[in-house]
Order: C-alpha cells, then sequence, then structure tokens
C-alpha cells in the first residue's frame, strides 16, 4: 500500500510518468506501429501526388496533340500528303503540322517490334503530327476537309487513348487516397490495442488512484498524453524514413516513365510534414476513446 501511494505522489507530480508504463510492449508497439504506418503512408502520398502529376501531364499532351495518317497507292502519297499539310495549315486551331520522318517512325514502332524492323520493306502510312491552339479546333470539319483533298488521310484526336489514360491515372490516384485512409485505421487500431494493453496492465493502480480521489478524466489524461507522444515520435521517424527513400528514386525520365516518377515535386515535399501531425491526432483520439471505455469498465 506504501508503495502505491509513493507512486501516487510521483504520478501528482508527473502524471504519465508512473501511470503509464513507459516502456515495454506498448511502449514499443505504439512507436513501431506509427513509424511503419508514417513510412507507408509517404509512399501512399507519393503514389497519389505522382499519379495525379500523370493524369495532368496525359489530358494536356494527349488533348493537344493529334495525328493525320494517310494511306494512300504510292504514286498518290506525297500528292495527298501535300495536299494534307496544305488543308491542316489553313485549318483555324492549328497550330503547327509537321509530317514524320522515317526516323521518328522507326522510334515509335521500335518498342513493339524492336530495332531492327525493315521501314523500306514495309507500305507504311504517312504520319503528320497536329499540334493544337489553347482554342482547339473543329475536329468533324477538319475530318470532312481531308475528306475531300486527301481521301486517304485519316485525324485520330487521341481522345479514344486519352479518356482509359487519365481515368487509370485518377483511379490510382483514388487509390492512394483509400491507401491513407487505411493505415490511418490501422495505426488507430493498433494504438487502441496498446492502449487497452496499458490500462490492463495498471488496473489495481487505477483502482487505488480513484481511492485516493484521481478522476478518471486525469488518469486518461496521462495516458492520452504518453500515447499521443509515442504516436507523434514514432511517425516522424517513419516520415523522414520515407522522405529519404522518395528521395533516393531514380528521377522521372522518358524510359521509365511513370514508376521512375514516382515522389514529390517542388512545394509537394511539404506535404509528408503533416504526417506525424495527423498521427499524433489519431492517437489522441483512438487513446482518449480507449481509456474512457477501459475506465468505464473498471469502475
Amino acid at each position: 500500500m506504501r508503495t502505491i501511494v509513493l507512486s501516487f505522489l510521483s504520478f501528482r507530480e508527473s502524471p504519465s510518468g508512473r501511470v503509464v508504463p513507459p516502456s515495454g510492449f506498448t511502449a514499443q508497439l505504439t512507436v513501431i506501429t506509427a513509424a511503419a504506418m508514417a513510412f507507408l503512408a509517404v509512399f501512399a502520398l507519393a503514389l497519389s501526388m505522382a499519379t495525379g502529376r500523370l493524369a495532368d501531364r496525359w489530358g494536356t499532351e494527349l488533348a493537344r496533340g493529334s495525328t493525320v495518317r494517310i494511306s494512300a497507292p504510292s504514286d498518290q502519297i506525297e500528292a495527298q500528303t501535300a495536299a494534307a499539310l496544305k488543308v491542316l495549315e489553313t485549318t483555324p486551331g492549328v497550330a503547327e503540322a509537321r509530317r514524320l520522318g522515317a526516323e521518328e517512325e522507326t522510334a515509335l514502332l521500335e518498342p513493339w517490334f524492336g530495332p531492327d524492323l525493315p521501314l523500306d520493306t514495309l507500305s507504311l502510312p504517312v504520319l503528320i503530327d497536329v499540334q493544337e491552339t489553347p482554342d482547339g479546333f473543329d475536329a468533324e470539319g477538319l475530318r470532312l476537309r481531308l475528306a475531300g483533298e486527301a481521301p486517304g488521310a485519316v485525324l485520330d484526336d487521341h481522345s479514344r487513348w486519352r479518356r482509359p489514360l487519365v481515368r487509370a491515372a485518377e483511379r490510382l490516384r483514388l487509390l492512394g487516397v483509400i491507401s491513407l485512409l487505411l493505415i490511418a485505421g490501422v495505426t488507430g487500431g493498433m494504438i487502441t490495442l496498446a492502449a487497452n494493453a496499458a490500462l490492463a496492465a495498471t488496473a489495481q493502480v487505477i483502482r487505488t488512484l480513484r481511492l485516493v480521489g484521481a478522476t478518471d478524466r486525469f488518469i486518461a489524461s496521462a495516458f492520452v498524453r504518453r500515447f499521443t507522444l509515442r504516436g507523434l515520435s514514432g511517425a516522424v521517424i517513419g516520415t523522414f524514413c520515407g522522405m529519404i527513400a522518395i528521395a533516393l528514386l531514380p528521377k522521372a525520365d522518358e524510359a521509365g516513365g511513370f514508376l521512375t516518377g514516382l515522389g514529390f515535386s517542388g512545394a509537394q515535399w511539404l506535404w509528408p510534414l503533416l504526417i506525424p501531425l495527423l498521427a499524433a491526432i489519431v492517437a489522441y483520439v483512438a487513446t482518449r476513446v480507449a481509456a474512457t471505455q477501459t475506465l468505464r469498465r473498471l469502475m
């Protein structure tokens, strides 16, 4: 009994120092869980932001670019190409129209057929790259003009490719957001379990503290303070490690595409700094709920 009273006196001087176990299973579980979840949250946030940039880039690039494909007999191909270029040059909304050379066509086909594709033995269509102005052009009107001047010309405005790509990128961004919510939920659940274990381990001390006048609010505050600090410290460690891992990823380039573009850009590096704060909020709420429910059961 004397030991318990002395513990209570120490508790009054430093509430979280005696009632909440300062080390052991619950402390390790809380810190490790918060660190691991924060580490994963950094990657989920990076995925969400990277796919957001990807959706914007695909939407912008494909929306402003079109292709005219000309398939005609060999004795008519040059005449129809010249006619199509003339139509494009006089079309409002067309910023640039340029015929692709043999090397550019080879580069387009290389990912599908390899570098040794014998173009000289194949009858490939002529490709004209069309760049739009911000206002764009009337696609249906352009198709009608091309049909009259160059019957072998077909306009592809990339709409059938753009929509699925942008939709896929938006779904990946949504997946990143859902992952963040799941991480927050798992973090809250694990901290709740750790808080319940700590409360159960100190049940006898809590009953004695009640006998000498300590209120449930006072006791709960000790647990909330300690577990919030544990969650915050673990999240800081996990966030720091996650940001280092993201920084070490390869930079975005044409060869790597999306996989080497996973990360943050510019001011986006400030967003991960919110993760420890959110982890502390989750720890606070989870511990508060766990302490309130457990203290009611111990009455």
